[in-house]
């Protein structure tokens, strides 16, 4: 059903909260990493009473929970809308000025703050689809924060609609915000009894029409090489470096292979994300990607022969090589639920979309909570060109997006029994 006679709240919503800074810090061992993101949060937890959401809460953990009412009699799943309020460590979140481009020309957005940060359409060729749309940006000095804050403000706008519709049948749906996604820890201690949903859906994907079912599966490797030390000016026959084991190391992993510089599509890849160490002991941290899971293994075996063929250059040397599980592929979840995509994709029809089926080279909150019992696909916000100075969004997409939940929730109401 098309929105008729509704003034969307998404975008004033948005522009909001992203002059809020949540930065997540991956160093940090505390849950959420970074206390500010609770700040958004609790304006979350206002809004949504504001709206008319009478159990919106914030827990101990970052976690924002509330229920939109069933306004339906009939036994319909419990659907979970999640997004996240944190932004990436990979660029400043501090200051945020968010700019709003009106009836967008397509011809290059230069940003104030910094005229050497340009918003074109050659670099971003989605940009050429959105002409004539109302496009925000941040101003040259600071990522926008559309990845998720535009997920969080559709998800707003939708809680907004229903209470002001209650005409439009639905089941019950829970609403969760989350912390820390951006490093890797966004529903580590989500309280799945309390959330208490059947399927869901994250909202944190790009273009309009794009359906995300499928993403990496992933693990973590730290490989430690172990030296001896001994007195420089006397370590003839006594010192092992270390530090030359491990970029020896390095220097063996392929260039033109097997790495993300080098892979797309449905390709895997081994990425080392950082080596550090002194002469006695030297680390060096990975990232294991693959859509098929039993490859992550073929992959650190991989790992596990070049660092053999290491220390026999490096008499004396002794290694460690630890694993770690991330996240897995939410496609071996969903295959079972085949309803879960095949509601979001009439859902993109009745909004006048085209579903088109997409594999993420990356992991969302919902390849977690499809393991974690939540079946969990992941739903286009417009945000683009994320995690940098160039981000942006599409005010027409988000709004969208709304209107592709609203049909989603009612199509699931109109399949229960």
């Amino acid at each position: 059903m098309a929105l008729s006679n509704y003034q969307h709240t998404a975008a004033s919503r948005f522009m909001r909260y992203v002059q809020v800074d949540t930065q997540s810090d991956p160093a940090s061992p505390s849950q959420p990493s970074t206390e500010k993101q609770k700040n958004l949060s609790r304006i979350l937890v206002q809004d949504l009473l504001e709206i008319g959401i009478k159990d919106a809460e914030l827990d101990e953990h970052g976690y924002v929970y509330a229920t939109i009412p069933a306004t339906s009699d009939k036994n319909v799943p419990v659907l979970c809308f999640c997004s996240h309020v944190d932004t990436a460590p990979d660029c400043s979140g501090t200051g945020v000025k968010p700019i709003l481009h009106k009836n967008y020309d397509g011809k290059d957005i230069t940003l104030p703050d910094d005229t050497g940060v340009v918003i074109s359409t050659k670099d971003h060729p989605y940009l050429k689809e959105r002409i004539g749309d109302d496009i925000i940006t941040a101003s040259g000095t600071t990522l926008l924060g559309a990845d998720d804050k535009a997920g969080v403000a559709i998800i707003m706008d939708l809680a907004n609609y229903l209470i002001q519709h209650p005409e439009i049948k639905h089941g019950k749906i829970r609403i969760l915000y989350t912390p820390d996604e951006e490093i890797g820890r966004g529903v580590a201690a989500v309280d799945m009894t309390k959330l208490g949903a059947q399927f869901g859906y994250t909202l944190d994907g790009g273009e309009r029409g794009h359906l995300e079912g499928e993403t990496f599966s992933a693990d973590a490797v730290v490989v430690t090489f172990y030296g001896i030390s001994a007195h420089p000016g006397y370590a003839k026959g006594k010192m092992v470096n270390a530090i030359k084991a491990a970029s020896a190391f390095v220097a063996m992993l392929p260039r033109n292979e097997w790495c993300p510089e080098a892979t797309e599509g449905k390709e895997g890849f081994v990425h080392p994300t950082s080596i550090e160490g002194v002469l006695e002991k030297a680390t060096v941290q990975f990232i294991v990607r693959s859509f098929e899971t039993a490859k992550l293994a073929e992959y650190e075996q991989r790992l596990k022969e070049l660092v053999e063929a290491t220390i026999v250059q490096f008499p004396g040397v002794t290694t460690g090589f630890v694993v770690k599980e991330q996240y897995r592929n939410m496609k071996e979840v969903l295959d079972k639920y085949p309803e879960v995509m095949d509601h979001a994709e009439e859902a993109y029809k009745r909004s006048g979309l085209k579903a088109e089926r997409m594999s993420v080279r990356g992991g969302t909150d919902g390849s977690r909570l499809s393991f974690m019992g939540l079946p969990c696909p992941n739903l286009f916000t417009g945000e683009m060109g994320i995690h940098s100075k160039q981000e942006y969004v599409s005010v027409q997409d988000m709004e969208k997006a709304v209107e592709v939940l609203v049909n989603l929730a009612a199509i699931w109401e109109e399949k229960a029994k």
